[in-house]
């Protein structure tokens, strides 16, 4: 595999856990994928056989990544996803912001399974991914926020946490959380 960074791996034991809530493991919705790591897990370890997952990113990084070389991120994403899926699996890659991504799964009326969120690091627009995610997300689906602890020294638009907590108060009649700590995660109940 062609990996760079590693900014996954620590998240697998909460992850491999989490997975044993998710009821359906045909579907999954990645906002964020970076060069691919949690993907190639994710079409490794817990997705079916025959499933499906889409990632969206625009491939050109965050303001957390100024001054790293993206020259060859969605390269190596393809790379590292193509030797990873299985020969049933699909992997659909939507090179777009996130909110263009998902303004277009919802207007294809799309449900997804499972929704990993680690797009963008900002406030406005984790709130942007978790409410449009919401809807994307099945009855009993799983919503993770990666990084929900990441940045606590930063202002607090430009880190997650703010909107990951106003996203759980608002909706909390709609979703529960069952997993709390650097993920937050949520299934929907509602």
């Amino acid at each position: 595999m062609k990996y760079t960074q590693d900014w996954f791996s620590h998240n697998i034991p909460g992850l491999l856990n989490l997975m044993k809530q998710v009821p359906e493991k045909k579907k999954f919705l990645e906002i964020g994928s970076f060069e691919g790591r949690s993907t190639c897990w994710f079409l490794q370890n817990v997705l079916d056989k025959d499933g499906s997952i889409t990632c969206i990113d625009t491939f050109r990084g965050s303001e957390e990544h100024a001054g790293m070389d993206l020259s060859e991120i969605k390269e190596r994403f393809l790379y590292n996803t193509d030797k990873t899926k299985g020969k049933k699996q699909t992997v659909e890659v939507m090179e777009m912001p996130s909110f263009q991504g998902l303004g277009k799964l919802l207007g294809e009326n799309r449900l997804y399974d499972f929704i990993y969120v680690d797009g963008s690091h900002t406030s406005p627009d984790v709130m942007s991914d978790a409410c449009m995610g919401y809807n994307l997300l099945r009855f009993k689906g799983v919503m993770v926020f990666d990084d929900y602890l990441w940045g606590e020294k930063l202002p607090v638009l430009h880190s997650p946490k703010m909107a990951i907590d106003t996203f759980c108060t608002m909706f909390k009649e709609k979703v529960n959380i069952i997993m709390i700590g650097y993920q937050l995660a949520v299934i929907k109940v509602a």
